[in-house]
C-alpha cells in the first residue's frame, strides 16, 4: 500500500488574495514519488490556478500523534486514516481557522518586513457597524449629493426626482440582496465583486465584469477629483482660476481648462499619497466620514431652522429672469445718493453710458421691473407645490420663474451674461445617469470580509442597513430641497443667483461653509479611497492570470503595493479629468457600475436556478425572481441614462469576454456558467436523441484513431491536421487512442497520453474531445472506442484511421490484422471510414494551395460521401483554391456520353461545382504482370504462413513477447497482439521422448524441402487474379489522369468475407494506390449523406 503524509499548513498572512476559497487545502502526496517541494502544501499548475487536491484540512499534529490513527476503535478504517484526518482533527482545525486580514490592511502591515514577521495575524474583530455599515455610508454618500441633487430636484421636480432616487436605490437594494446571498455562501477574499462574479459565473464573465468594475472605480476617482476641484474653484478660492473668460458666451471653456489643470495636479498629489503609503489613507478615512455626516446633519438642521427663521438669500429678478447676483451691488435700476437718483450698477450693465433719460438700454431691461424674492423661503412657505413638477431646459436657456409678470421681448445678446442660464441640455434620462453614482458603493462591506468577526452575518445586515439609510436621506433631501428652496435657485447649478454660494450650503446651519468645507474633504477622501481600491482590484485580476496582457500589473513593491496598477489607474483617471465635466463623467461610471451590478444579480439567479450542491447561502431572504428583477433594472437604467454609453460598455465587456475565452488561461472555479452549460448540453442531447439527423444536416462527426509512440508522442499528427481541415471547427471530433495493458497499472500513462493528445489537438487547432482507453488487446480497445465513444445523439458517424505503413516488411501479421479488423468493425457499426494514405505528405494548416485539383474517383455509390468530402475540405483556406474533378468509370455496355450528361445534371442539382469526366474501361486480357504480381503475393502469404508454424519461429516470437512485456510500452493501433496470447516458455523444459515422437519430428524436418518446392510450383487462385487485374487497371487509369492532383479520393473496397484472404486484401489496396502522392480511401456508412432537395 502506498504511504501518504499530511503536511501542516503554516497559518501566515498572505498578501496574495489568490488563496481561492480562503482555506489552505492540503495536497496529500505519495512519498514514494519523491516530490522535491514537499513543504509546498498547495499544488499549482503554474498559472496561478490552485488545485484543490483534497477537500480536507491539514492536521498540524500528524507527526506527533500518528499513533492516534491506529486507534483500536478505528482499526477498520486505518487505511483511510493514512490519507485522511479523523473527524475530531478536522473539526478542531475548522474551529481554529481564522481569516487573515485582507485588502489595504495587508499592505499597511507589511510596509516593514521585520514588523510583519514579528506580527501574528490579529483575529478579525469588526462588527456590522464599523466593518460594513460605516464604510458603505462613506462610499455611497458623495459628491452628487452636495453638488448636483438640488439641481436635479429643481430640473426634474420633486415627483420625478423621487422616481429617479427610487429607481437607483431599488436597483442597488436588489443587488445588495443578491450580493448578500453570494457573500454568505462561503468566504469572500479581497477582490469583492470581482471575486464573487468570477467564482459564480466563470473567468470570462469575471474578467470582463472585473475590468468594468475597475474602470468604474477609476472613473469614480476622476469624478470625485473633478467634484473637489469644482468646489475649490467655484466656492472656496474662485480667484485661483488660471484661465478667465474674455467673452461670457464662452465662459465654459475657460472653466473646463481650469478643471483640467487643477484636476491633473490633484490627481498627481493623490497618487503620490497612495504610493507613499495606504496607512495614511486609512487613518484619514474616519475624518472624511465625519465630514460627510456633519454636512448631512447641517442640512437637516438648516431645514428645521428654516421653519421659523429662513436664511437671508435674496434673489434679484428682472421680469421673470434670474440675474447673476455678484455682477452688481444693489438689486434696483436706480439708487439714491444724497438727494439725487443715480443709475445703479445694474443700470450700467444693461445701458450705454450717458444721461438716464436718453440712454440706450437693453429692450428687455427697459420694459421689465427689477424685483427681489427670497431664495430660501423655508419649510413652512408652501413652496413644495411650485417645485412638484419639472422644468427641463435647453443649453443656454435663461432660468425663469413662473408667476412673475414679464414683457416678452428679446434682449440684446450683449446682456446675456447678466442672466443665469443652463449650461447643458437636460432630460430625465440624463439626470438618471448623473444621479446613479450617488447610489453606488454598496460593495465596500464585501471587500472587507476578512476584517469582520462574522462576515456572513455582518455583510447582509450592514449593507442593507446602509442602503436603507442612504435611501431615506436621499428621499428626505429631495422633499426638503423642494419644500425649502426657490425653484430658480434649485435649477441654478453653480449658485450664481445666490452670490455664487453652493446652493445646498444656503440651506445649511450654522453656515454655508460647513457644507463647502465638509463636501470638499469628503470628495477628496472618496477620490483617495477609489485610487486605493482600483489598483488592488486590477492587481487581483492580474494575479488570477486570466488576462495574459495584464500580468505585469500583478507585480508591485516588495510589500505588495500595486505600483504598476497604480500607474495605469492614474493614466485612466487622467482621461476622465481631461473630460473635465462632472456631468459627462458621471454617466460613464454609471455604465460600468451598472454592468457590475447586473452580473452580481445574474450570478445569484443562475446559482439559485441551477440548485448547485455548493449553493448554501446563510442569507435566506433572496429569490431568483428578485435577482432577475434587479438585473432587468440594471439593464434598463443603462439604456435609460445613456444608450450609446451602454452599448460601448457592453461592447468593451464583450470584447474582454471573447479575449479571455480565446487567449486567457483555462480556469475551473466551479462557476455557475459551467453548470448552465451542463444543463443546456443535457437538454440538447435529450433533444438529439429523438431520431437520426436528416440527410440535409448530415456532416461527418469524426472519431480519429491515433497512434502514440513509446514516448507518448503522437506518431502521425497530420491525421489531426486533416481532421481540423475537414471539420473547420464544426460538428463533433473525438480523438481516440488505445493503450495496451491493465487499467489498474496504466492509469498514469492514460493521463499522460491524454495530455499529449490534447496538446497536439491545441497545436493543430482541433476543437473536440479526447478519449484514451486501456485494453488488453489493441483491437479490442478500438472496438470499444467505435462502440462507446460519444453520448446520446452526439455520436461519431465517421472513423478516420491511418494506413499501416511497413506491413509488407513485417513478418508479424498483427501489423495489418488490426487494420482490417477495424475496417470490419466500422462496416458492422454502419459507420463511414476514411483512410488517408501517405498522410505525412498532407498539407499543414499553414500551407496554401493556390491551384491544383481534388480528384474524386466515383466507382461505386457510397451515399454521396465522395461528393461531400471535397466540398467540406474546400471550406478550409488550405484547399479553398483547388478545383474539384469527378471521374467515373464506364464499362463496355455503358453509354459514356449519357453518363457524363446525367452526372453533370446530378452535380448541378447538388449545387456542387466540379468538372465531370467519364473514363471508359475496355475489356482486356489479363497481363503477365498481373499474373506474376498475384503469384508473388500468394507465394509470400504461403511462405509466411509456414514460417509462423515452425517451432523455431514460435520460440523466437515467445522470447520477443517476453522481452516486450518486460518494458512498459504503448500498444500500436496496427501491430496488435494475436488473438492467442503466446505464453513464454519455461527456462527448462523436461520432456520424455518416445519412438513415435522421434519419428514424427524427423518427418517434419524432411518435409521442409517439399514445402519449399510447393511454393515454386504454386498456381495463383483465379479470383485473386481477377481482383489484381482490376486493381492494376484502375491504378493505371487513376495515375494517368490524377498523377498531379493535390488529393485523390477513391472508393475503398470492402475486406473479404473469408478472413483467409486478409493479406491479399492489403496487397490489392497497395496496388490500387501505387504512384499517388496523397490518397484518401473512403468507405460509406450505408446511408445517404447528401441530397438534391432544399
Amino acid at each position: 500500500m502506498p504511504h501518504f503524509t499530511v503536511v501542516p499548513v503554516e497559518d501566515r498572512a498572505q498578501s496574495n488574495y489568490d488563496s481561492l476559497e480562503g482555506i489552505n487545502w492540503v495536497d496529500y502526496r505519495e512519498t514514494g514519488r519523491g516530490y522535491p517541494g514537499h513543504q509546498d502544501t498547495v499544488s499549482s499548475d503554474g498559472h496561478g490556478n490552485h488545485k484543490e487536491d483534497s477537500p480536507f484540512l491539514s492536521n498540524a499534529d500528524t507527526a506527533t500523534k500518528k499513533t492516534d490513527y491506529y486507534d483500536r476503535n478505528l482499526a477498520l478504517f486505518e487505511e483511510e486514516l493514512d490519507i485522511r484526518p479523523k473527524v475530531s482533527s478536522l473539526l478542531s482545525r475548522l474551529v481554529n481557522y481564522t481569516n487573515i486580514t485582507q485588502g489595504a490592511k495587508e499592505h499597511e502591515e507589511e510596509e516593514s518586513a521585520e514588523v510583519s514577521r514579528r506580527k501574528t495575524p490579529k483575529s478579525p474583530n469588526m462588527g456590522s457597524l464599523m466593518g460594513v455599515y460605516l464604510p458603505c455610508l462613506q462610499n455611497i454618500f458623495g459628491v452628487i449629493l452636495f453638488l448636483r441633487l438640488t439641481w436635479i430636484v429643481g430640473t426634474a421636480g420633486i415627483v420625478q426626482s423621487l422616481l429617479i432616487v427610487l429607481m437607483c436605490c431599488s436597483c442597488t437594494m436588489l443587488t445588495a440582496i443578491s450580493m448578500s446571498a453570494i457573500a454568505t455562501n462561503g468566504v469572500v477574499p479581497a477582490g469583492g465583486a470581482y471575486f464573487m462574479i468570477s467564482r459564480s459565473l466563470g473567468p470570462e464573465f469575471g474578467g470582463a465584469v472585473g475590468l468594468c468594475f475597475y474602470l468604474g472605480t477609476t472613473f469614480a476617482a476622476a469624478m470625485y477629483i473633478l467634484g473637489a476641484i469644482e468646489i475649490f474653484l467655484k466656492y472656496l478660492v474662485p480667484q485661483a482660476a488660471i484661465f478667465h473668460a474674455s467673452d461670457p458666451h464662452v465662459g465654459d471653456s475657460a472653466m473646463l481648462n481650469n478643471m483640467r489643470v487643477y484636476g491633473s495636479i490633484c490627481l498627481s498629489l493623490m497618487a503620490v499619497v497612495v504610493f507613499v503609503g495606504v496607512k495614511y489613507v486609512n487613518k484619514l478615512a474616519s475624518l472624511f466620514l465625519a465630514c460627510v455626516i456633519i454636512s448631512i446633519v447641517s442640512i437637516y438642521a438648516g431645514a428645521i431652522k428654516s421653519i421659523t427663521h429662513p436664511p437671508e438669500f435674496p434673489i434679484c429678478m428682472l421680469g421673470n429672469r434670474t440675474l447673476v447676483r455678484d455682477l452688481f451691488d444693489v438689486c434696483a435700476k436706480t439708487v439714491i445718493e444724497g438727494n439725487d437718483t443715480v443709475p445703479s450698477q445694474l443700470w450700467k450693465n444693461f445701458c450705454a453710458p450717458g444721461n438716464m433719460s436718453s440712454a440706450q438700454c437693453d429692450e428687455y431691461f427697459s420694459q421689465n421691473n427689477v424685483t427681489e424674492i427670497q431664495g430660501i423661503p423655508g419649510l413652512a412657505s408652501g413652496l413644495i407645490r411650485d417645485n412638484m413638477w419639472g422644468d427641463y431646459l435647453q443649453k443656454g436657456e435663461i432660468l425663469e420663474k413662473a408667476g412673475l409678470s414679464s414683457e416678452d421681448v428679446h434682449g440684446a445678446m450683449e446682456s446675456f451674461g447678466m442672466y443665469v442660464s443652463a449650461d447643458i441640455a437636460t432630460s430625465f434620462t440624463l439626470l438618471v445617469g448623473i444621479f446613479f453614482p450617488s447610489a453606488t458603493g454598496i460593495m465596500a462591506g464585501s471587500n472587507r470580509s476578512g476584517d469582520l468577526r462574522d462576515a456572513q452575518k455582518s455583510i447582509p445586515v450592514g449593507t442593507i442597513l446602509a442602503i436603507t439609510t442612504t435611501s431615506l436621506v436621499y428621499f428626505s433631501s429631495v422633499v426638503l430641497f423642494g419644500a425649502c428652496i426657490e425653484g430658480v435657485v434649485l435649477r441654478d447649478k453653480f449658485g450664481d443667483a445666490v452670490n455664487r454660494n453652493l446652493v445646498v450650503g444656503t440651506l445649511s446651519w450654522p453656515s454655508p461653509w460647513v457644507i463647502v468645507i465638509g463636501s470638499f474633504f469628503s470628495t477628496v477622501g472618496a477620490g483617495l479611497q477609489s485610487l486605493t481600491g482600483a489598483p488592488r482590484l486590477l492587481q487581483a485580476i492580474a494575479k488570477d492570470n486570466i488576462i495574459p496582457f495584464l500580468r505585469v500589473f500583478g507585480h508591485g513593491k516588495a510589500n505588495g503595493e500595486p505600483t504598476w496598477a497604480l500607474l495605469l489607474t492614474g493614466l485612466i483617471a487622467e482621461l476622465g479629468i481631461l473630460i473635465a465635466s462632472l456631468d459627462m463623467v458621471a454617466p460613464i461610471l454609471s455604465m460600468f457600475f451598472l454592468m457590475c451590478y447586473l452580473f452580481v444579480n445574474l450570478a445569484c439567479a443562475v446559482q439559485t436556478l441551477l440548485r448547485t450542491p455548493n449553493w448554501r447561502p446563510r442569507f435566506k431572504y433572496y429569490h431568483w425572481a428578485l435577482s432577475f428583477l434587479g438585473m432587468t433594472m440594471c439593464l434598463a437604467l443603462m439604456f435609460i441614462s445613456s444608450w450609446y454609453y451602454a452599448i460601448v460598455a457592453m461592447g468593451i465587456a464583450g470584447m474582454i469576454y471573447k479575449y479571455i475565452e480565446y487567449q486567457g488561461a483555462e480556469k475551473e472555479w466551479g462557476d455557475g456558467i459551467r453548470g448552465l452549460s451542463l444543463s443546456a448540453a443535457r437538454y440538447a442531447l435529450l433533444r438529439l436523441e429523438v431520431g437520426p439527423p436528416h440527410t440535409k444536416n448530415w456532416r461527418p462527426q469524426v472519431l480519429v484513431l491515433l497512434k502514440l509512440d513509446e514516448d507518448l508522442h503522437v506518431k502521425y499528427p497530420r491525421l489531426l491536421t486533416f481532421a481540423s481541415q475537414l471539420k473547420a471547427g464544426k460538428g463533433l471530433t473525438i480523438v481516440g487512442c488505445v493503450i495496451q495493458g491493465n487499467f489498474l497499472d496504466s492509469y498514469g500513462e492514460t493521463q499522460a497520453a491524454e495530455q499529449a493528445i490534447k496538446n497536439m489537438m491545441e497545436i493543430e487547432r482541433v476543437k473536440g474531445f479526447c478519449q484514451v482507453v486501456v485494453a488488453s488487446k489493441v483491437r479490442e480497445g478500438i472496438a470499444h472506442l467505435i462502440q462507446s465513444c460519444g453520448l446520446g445523439g452526439m455520436k461519431h458517424n465517421t472513423v478516420v484511421m491511418g494506413w499501416p505503413y511497413g506491413w509488407r516488411q513485417s513478418e508479424d501479421p498483427r501489423a495489418w490484422k488490426t487494420f482490417i479488423n477495424t475496417v470490419r468493425c466500422t462496416t458492422a457499426a454502419h459507420l463511414a471510414l476514411m483512410v488517408p494514405k501517405n498522410v505525412s505528405f498532407y498539407p499543414s494548416n499553414h500551407e496554401r494551395f493556390t491551384d491544383g485539383n481534388i480528384d474524386v474517383w466515383w466507382i461505386v455509390h457510397d451515399g454521396g460521401m465522395l461528393m461531400l468530402l471535397p466540398f467540406l475540405l474546400k471550406q478550409h483556406k488550405v484547399w479553398r483554391k483547388c478545383k474539384m474533378r469527378i471521374f467515373t468509370v464506364a464499362q463496355m455496355d455503358d453509354n459514356s456520353i449519357q453518363m457524363k450528361k446525367d452526372l453533370a445534371t446530378f452535380l448541378y442539382q447538388l449545387r456542387i461545382e466540379a468538372e465531370v469526366e467519364v473514363v471508359e474501361m475496355h475489356d482486356s486480357d489479363i497481363s503477365a504482370y498481373t499474373y506474376e504480381r498475384t503469384l508473388m503475393m500468394e507465394q509470400r502469404s504461403q511462405m509466411l504462413r509456414q514460417m509462423r508454424l515452425s517451432s523455431a519461429e514460435r520460440d523466437r516470437e515467445a522470447q520477443l513477447v517476453k522481452d516486450r512485456h518486460s518494458l512498459v510500452r504503448m500498444g500500436s493501433l496496427y501491430s496488435d497482439e494475436e488473438e492467442e496470447v503466446v505464453e513464454p516458455p519455461p527456462e527448462k523444459v523436461q520432456m520424455t521422448w518416445t519412438r513415435e515422437k522421434c519419428e514424427a519430428e524427423r518427418r517434419n524436418r524432411s518435409n521442409a524441402p517439399e514445402n519449399f518446392r510447393e511454393l515454386i510450383s504454386l498456381k495463383p487462385d483465379q479470383s485473386n487474379v481477377r481482383r489484381m487485374h482490376t486493381a492494376v487497371k484502375l491504378n493505371e487509369v487513376i495515375v494517368n489522369r490524377s498523377h498531379d492532383a493535390r488529393l485523390v479520393l477513391l472508393n475503398m473496397p470492402g475486406p473479404p468475407r473469408n478472413t483467409d484472404g486478409d493479406e491479399n486484401y492489403m496487397e490489392f489496396l497497395e496496388v490500387l494506390t501505387e504512384g499517388l502522392e496523397r490518397v484518401l480511401l473512403v468507405r460509406g456508412g450505408g446511408r445517404e449523406v447528401i441530397t438534391i432537395y432544399s
